[in-house]
């Protein structure tokens, strides 16, 4: 987006119900300005233009030299191909597929295109230096440490640093510290030979010799037992291990990633982690914050969440604004693996139906469900009068507008309350029963 300005501006090109529609979900999803006369906005200022088609020649003359991205927006029906530069809505969107566009314009300005599949999700301060610090790091030949509370991705960054090096055609070997035994965790990291203790029927390589040329990610190595330490320690110095059982010396070309949820440097007073082992592995430390910290981020996760278990074959998971609300404002102990869970199951429990503030597990309902109108269009005062929006110039249906508004409105309201008529009439102040009668008139299912 534009830096010089506090918050994006986007221009919609657009049908009125489409229109409508897009500006609720863009005003909703955090401070923009949104407008549909050009001549309320300079070309050079405008990020984005959501358009159905092809630019009109009126609007080329508008836009002069200015070339700011263009959004198509694309009946749900159609076969058409999307655009080359992957910008598509189709009138059918949620809030999820707006995210997924903003996310990718936000990539384009910031980043080259390859990254609209950045692993590292968000559009917060936090991700945004880490993505910066991963990218000077990541091509070079030390070894990192990754702290953060368990379940914040610190293999997604591990997993990162070693896509972005040089080293990404060779293996990524992972290795959890805490969860293999310790009379076995020597074997796993170097492999044994034949023999070499009861149950050792053949040869097997260990991690190191699995990740040859490649990235060994140690995670939750603050729980390696002391013992252990030494070993690894040695690999890092030198460079070279034997396998359990043989005196054969292997040399070790891997890159070494590790990780940990816990405070090494209180281990290290506390006699349960080596000094000299911390110093070797943190030469380049990066931390990844806890969901809490971040969470201007929990939008941004869910869109990629809910798109991975849409390609798994679980279904389309769609949040009413109040869950969105109350989902944010929750505290995240489990940070991002939790959110990982919690939609997964209300995927299953509401498959292809919108899940709203009464849906959501008690522990995860913060605030209410009332309906919070959204922020109004930013717009010239010259083009509107105590709020309401002036007259076109070039006329208008009114009552196909109002109309339009009115369908807008009554869906958004079944939707924010799971579709229970009774508490989006009180919502929208009608009685139940013209509700009914207007449903009926517009068409419109519960």
């Amino acid at each position: 987006m534009n830096s010089h300005k506090l918050s994006p501006q986007f221009l919609i090109a657009a049908p009125v119900e489409q229109s409508l529609r897009l500006q609720h979900v863009l005003l909703s999803l955090g401070e923009c300005r949104v407008y549909t006369n050009p001549t309320d906005l300079k070309p050079t200022e405008c990020d984005a233009i959501f358009s159905c088609g092809q630019i009109s020649p009126e609007l080329k003359k508008w836009l002069g030299a200015a070339t700011p991205p263009v959004v198509t927006l694309l009946d749900a029906s159609t076969s058409q191909a999307n655009p080359a530069n992957g910008l598509v809505l189709k009138t059918d969107f949620y809030y999820q597929d707006v995210l997924e566009v903003l996310y990718r314009l936000q990539l384009g300005r910031e980043r080259s295109a390859v990254l609209a599949n950045e692993p590292l999700v968000g559009v917060s301060s936090a991700v945004a230096e880490l993505r910066r610090l991963s990218a000077q790091v990541a091509d070079k030949v030390v070894t990192v440490l990754i702290t953060g509370p368990s379940g914040a991705g610190k293999e997604v960054v591990a997993r990162s640093l070693h896509d972005l090096s040089s080293r990404r055609d060779a293996p990524f070997v992972p290795i959890n510290c805490g969860a293999i035994p310790r009379e076995l965790l020597e074997s796993e990291l170097f492999g044994h030979e034949r023999g070499a203790f009861t149950g050792a029927i053949s040869s097997r390589a260990g991690r190191f010799e699995l990740a040859e040329g490649g990235t060994l990610f140690l995670d939750e190595i603050g729980d390696m037992p002391l013992e252990m330490q030494v070993k690894i320690l040695r690999v890092i110095q030198e460079r070279r291990f034997e396998r359990v059982g043989s005196d054969k010396t292997r040399t070790a070309d891997v890159r070494i990633i590790a990780a940990t949820h816990r405070n090494l440097e209180a281990m290290i007073s506390a006699g349960q982690f080596r000094e000299d082992l911390y110093y070797r592995i943190n030469v380049f430390p990066l931390n990844v914050p806890a969901l809490a910290e971040r969470r201007e981020d929990i939008p941004h996760l869910i869109r990629v969440l809910s798109k991975q278990l849409e390609a798994e074959g679980l279904g389309r998971l769609r949040l009413a604004d109040s869950a969105l609300r109350s989902l944010s404002a929750h505290a995240w102990s489990g940070n991002i693996r939790e959110l990982a869970n919690l939609l997964e199951r209300l995927v299953i429990m509401y498959p292809d139906t919108v899940v709203g503030f009464a849906d959501l597990p008690e522990n995860y309902r913060h605030g209410d469900d009332s309906w919070r109108p959204a922020p109004q269009p930013a717009c010239d005062a010259a083009a509107r009068r105590d709020g309401v929006p002036s007259l076109p110039v070039a006329g208008i249906d009114m009552k196909a507008y109002f109309q339009t508004l009115e369908r807008q409105w009554i869906t958004e309201a079944l939707e924010a309350h799971a579709g229970v008529i009774s508490k989006a009439a009180t919502h929208l102040g009608l009685r139940r029963t013209t509700l009914i009668e207007k449903m009926r008139k517009l068409d419109i299912k519960a």
